[in-house]
């Protein structure tokens, strides 16, 4: 299977949610499906089928992060000298030159992708657009409203 990239702070996030769920969920589910157990007849036992789709949905959890990062490339960018070149991790503050709009993303892998917090997917049509670039370049990038130009203001390794 191809590798997929990753930052050094979404391998650790993945990790944490993984520990989090072997370790203090899987145990409360079992006690919970133990519990409803004890409850009788299982054919019309709601807690104890709750329980148990409970543990279904934790153990396909613990499949995909297990599987995210055994294929996880993971890179981390404070080790990289600062060219001035937008690459996977780095930080990237571009100015859109119609609205004069400035906005700051950080470019990480699919999995750790949250606009909301400026975290955009390596894949997404901006990153796309700003990968090989560098600080001062103009880049068009091609948006559903048409090709929207932007000015690379500042790339950050963090």
């Amino acid at each position: 299977m191809n590798k997929v990239p990753m930052t050094v702070v979404g391998a650790d996030q993945l990790r944490k949610e993984l520990e989090i769920l072997k370790f203090d969920r899987r145990p409360k589910i079992t006690e919970a499906i133990a519990s409803a157990r004890e409850l009788g007849d299982l054919k019309e036992n709601a807690e104890y089928h709750a329980a148990r789709e409970e543990q279904g949905i934790c153990e396909a959890r613990i499949r995909d992060i297990e599987g995210k990062l055994s294929n996880a490339q993971i890179i981390d960018v404070t080790k990289i000298e600062n060219t001035g070149r937008v690459i996977f991790g780095a930080t990237v503050a571009i100015l859109n030159l119609e609205t004069d709009a400035e906005v700051t993303y950080r470019i990480v892998g699919d999995d750790e992708a949250d606009i909301k917090q400026n975290l955009i997917s390596v894949n997404s049509p901006i990153a796309r657009g700003l990968i090989g670039k560098n600080e001062g370049d103009e880049v068009g990038i091609a948006t559903p409203g048409g090709i929207t130009d932007y000015e690379i203001i500042s790339v950050e390794y963090l």
